[in-house]
């Protein structure tokens, strides 16, 4: 009974998080970068943590 109480109360949070953050921001996939965009002019954004400061 434990186990089956405590795995539904974590799904049931996962559950909520998810749709906490669908209402927060949905998405949109006019706004999202492609996945792969080899040759297609657009640069990358973001960095490599690792990177020393200019």
């Amino acid at each position: 009974m434990t186990r089956k109480l405590t795995a539904s109360i974590a799904m049931l949070l996962i559950a909520g998080l998810i749709v906490t953050d669908y209402i927060v921001s949905p998405p949109n996939p006019y706004q999202t970068p492609s996945i792969v965009a080899l040759g297609s002019g657009a640069a990358s954004a973001g960095g490599f943590c690792g990177a020393l400061p200019d």
